[in-house]
């Protein structure tokens, strides 16, 4: 159970995660290559999620602000950023946990489903699995492990989880059948730590706030990478707000057996009306007729104090082209422009023009925003 080479055979940090809708792991080199320009040492990521971003950031040797409102996103930038002892230091811990005999409980009780047993309701996880979750996840609660212990046996947990579950790599349904990688056995591993010693580890700051409340931190670039909402007019939001997706990570790292509602067993507070996120409306405003999520864009470049932001848009959200280049134009300018189109999955070239307004409605493609912010918009922040 030893950590992972530190960057892929191609030089690009070796990040892991969760599977992820909003994953960001192939734009790394093009983010850390943008930032690198400016001449960044500093960065904010705003929307941490897996932190996929925020530790290719680390590894680079940036000093890294990650935040997010999810509570597991605070767990795996603890596990990634915070921690400055090596993965041998963590291996009698995991053994430890993996060794544990099977328990019947909370998670065995709503999520762990029986091959054998024909029809019934569907669940990601199989018993043989569910069982292993209890017995881990309650021995971890009990044992008096240190702010970065905890962080690391969590994000391992979450990890080993990932790998068995049956699903399309969301907890909002499950697959009718059960997948492949069900039927194999929970094992936790050593997550791919950041190599750093104490001092090194101190410089990164982990926030759990909204984004409006950290924008205003003094770093050299901002790194915005929003939920998008969904373009279709048709269907409400609540098909793609990341709480609902991963609600189950909430409950596992908060152990808190909260009250579920639904054929997935969701918890009550990943509900439309109480996790909605501003980012991901699809109304627009009543008074201006813009839309919500454009609106709330437009905002946080104007909120930011980094002299650099980089956005990521995906084709896919609320926000049209034009609209969206007006929100950015309110608070800088772009500088350069990557784009990469997921349906061919390469990336297209660098554009400094504004060509990119005729392309962005096409479907399937996703753009990375480097904005220089303006002098009049950097004095209301007060850089």
């Amino acid at each position: 159970m030893l950590s992972r080479s530190a960057r892929t055979p191609s030089g690009t940090p070796i990040t892991e995660g969760i599977k992820y809708a909003g994953s960001k792991r192939k734009l790394v080199p093009q983010i850390l290559a943008l930032a690198d320009q400016v001449g960044a040492k500093s960065v904010l990521d705003g929307f941490a999620g897996s932190t996929r971003v925020s530790q290719a950031f680390a590894r680079a040797g940036y000093h890294v602000t990650a935040n997010d409102v999810n509570v597991w996103s605070q767990v795996f930038a603890t596990c990634y950023l915070r921690c400055e002892r090596p993965a041998s230091a963590f291996a009698d811990l995991l053994e430890h946990l993996n060794g544990l005999p099977p328990v019947d409980g909370w998670f065995t009780e709503n999520y762990g489903g029986d091959p054998g047993a024909g029809v019934g309701p569907k669940r990601p996880w199989q018993l043989h699995n569910t069982r292993r979750i209890d017995a881990i996840r309650e021995e971890i609660d009990r044992l008096a492990l240190s702010g970065t212990e905890r962080a690391v046996a969590l994000t391992s947990l979450i990890l080993a989880m990932d790998k068995v579950d049956s699903t399309l790599g969301h907890y909002v349904s499950y697959l009718r059948h059960w997948s492949r990688r069900s039927y194999g056995r929970l094992e936790l591993q050593v997550p791919a730590l950041v190599s750093q010693n104490e001092e090194q580890a101190a410089r990164h700051t982990i926030r759990q706030a909204d984004v409006f409340d950290v924008a205003g931190a003094a770093v050299d670039l901002a790194y915005y990478d929003p939920p998008y909402g969904s373009s279709n007019e048709k269907m409400p939001p609540s098909r793609v707000r990341y709480a609902a997706y991963y609600h189950v990570w909430t409950t596992v790292c908060q152990n808190d057996k909260p009250d579920l509602f639904g054929k997935a067993q969701r918890r009550a507070d990943s509900s439309d009306g109480i996790a909605a996120s501003v980012f991901e409306e699809f109304r627009r405003n009543p008074q201006t007729g813009r839309f919500l999520a454009v609106e709330a864009i437009e905002r946080l470049l104007q909120s930011t104090a980094a002299p650099w932001v980089l956005l990521s848009y995906s084709s896919g959200g609320r926000a049209t082209a034009e609209e969206l280049h007006a929100a950015i134009a309110r608070s800088g300018r772009i500088v350069e422009l990557v784009e990469r189109d997921h349906q061919r999955n390469v990336m297209a070239g660098m554009k400094w023009t504004n060509d990119w307004i005729r392309e962005i409605d096409q479907p399937h493609r996703e753009f990375l925003f480097l904005i220089e912010r303006s002098a009049a918009a950097s004095d209301e922040t007060g850089r």
